[in-house]
């Protein structure tokens, strides 16, 4: 028994790596993509490249299955992270803009098949009893590759140079495809189902709270996709900042996804319920979104100051949703979580087409009022919610 803890133990560890080794890699060009693709192509049709490589994402997602129960999981992930170092390499290097979307697209596919699968060696290590703690030392890995990626990324592109960027998450990915292939070939293979879907949308439609929290999830995830793709845009092209600036810019914005993680979860359980928290998140991401379309200067310690206060917001509304929807559901509801998953490669199909339409009515900055509005939108479902407490 002690041994088969040790094995696990020391398993879990190299998942903490590699979970932070691969964020490094995944968030290393996240802001500069759309900087990039604006560059080879029409600046208001960045987000319908979002929108088909989403599409592309969530009909690989439900395929994964079938290469999972053919190829096993550790041998899938390796294929993956092949592709994925070929699309990185071909960003940096190519030339013609058609093949520059297609494997931009590729990769967009890639880092949400080779997540999933990080996710279920995860699950392998740990056992029921450690479960909160391993996926909390996970998740704390992964935050703090968020919040560096950006301070790299302004270290090293000068000029609009993306090239050294895309090399640099390529790089990346050595540690990652060796961790892959020496450390996790013990990996046991679970069986692996199909996703029903209709069964799915059945399930989280006849579930009043499931339902609710199912539009939570893909409200943040809307908020997330808008401002991932046009904040950069928006401070490199509009505002003037350059990447140095916007990386220091973006490191403090993402600290609150450090620091609130485990004071609002001690919360919840002991004085407030998650619905309450929801919807406080949900007020301050509606206002300090809103504002953003009335700073029209370059200061940056304001710019600092109302991107740090929106991610206040979402870490409240992100922290709150995932454990009540995991307070909810439960291991025999698989399809369900798989569902739930998905709501991130929604968004990104429907808040870009969303933005693109609105860019032939209004000014680029005022978007920002429109995903503020749209977060007031989520007190609808946050308050109807029956609190878990």
């Amino acid at each position: 028994m002690e041994k088969q803890l040790e094995t696990k133990s020391s398993g879990a560890f190299v998942i903490y790596v590699l979970g932070f080794l691969f964020a490094l890699h995944a968030t290393l060009p996240i802001y500069i993509n759309s900087s990039f693709l604006s560059s080879i192509s029409i600046e208001k049709f960045v987000g319908i490249i979002y929108s088909v490589g989403s599409i592309a994402t969530i009909l690989c997602f439900f395929a994964v299955p079938s290469f999972l129960r053919k190829f096993g999981g550790q041998r899938t992930a390796v294929a993956f992270i092949l592709l994925e170092f070929l699309s990185m390499t071909a960003l940096a290097f190519l030339k013609s803009p058609a093949l520059l979307v297609l494997f931009f697209i590729v990769s967009l596919v890639a880092i949400a098949i080779i997540g999933f699968i990080i996710d279920l060696f995860l699950e392998n290590v740990s056992s029921d009893s450690k479960t909160g703690k391993v996926r909390g030392i996970f998740l704390t890995s992964v935050n703090i590759a968020w919040i560096i990626s950006p301070l790299i990324t302004s270290f090293i592109l000068t000029d609009s140079n993306y090239w050294k960027i895309y090399m640099a998450a390529a790089a990346l990915l050595l540690p990652v495809f060796f961790l892959v292939k020496h450390n996790l070939n013990t990996f046991k293979d679970r069986n692996y189902d199909k996703i029903p879907l209709l069964i799915a949308i059945k399930e989280i439609w006849k579930g009043k709270d499931i339902r609710n929290v199912f539009m939570i999830s893909f409200l943040m995830q809307f908020f997330f996709a808008w401002m991932v793709i046009y904040t950069p845009l928006y401070l490199h092209n509009q505002i003037g900042f350059d990447w140095g600036q916007i990386g220091i810019l973006f490191s403090v914005m993402l600290l609150p996804y450090v620091l609130t993680e485990l004071p609002l979860g001690k919360i919840a359980d002991d004085k407030l319920g998650e619905k309450e928290i929801m919807s406080i998140g949900f007020i301050i991401m509606a206002i300090s979104t809103g504002i953003i379309s009335f700073i029209s200067n370059g200061n940056f310690f304001l710019w600092m100051a109302i991107l740090f206060v929106t991610r206040i917001g979402a870490s409240m509304v992100e922290i709150m949703s995932e454990t009540y929807f995991f307070k909810k559901t439960n291991a025999s509801q698989m399809q369900v979580v798989s569902m739930f998953r998905t709501t991130k490669p929604l968004a990104y199909i429907i808040a870009p087409i969303t933005a693109t339409m609105l860019f032939s009515f209004i000014e680029f900055k005022f978007i920002f009022i429109v995903l503020g509005f749209l977060m007031f939108y989520g007190l609808r479902f946050s308050l109807a919610l029956k609190d878990t407490r």
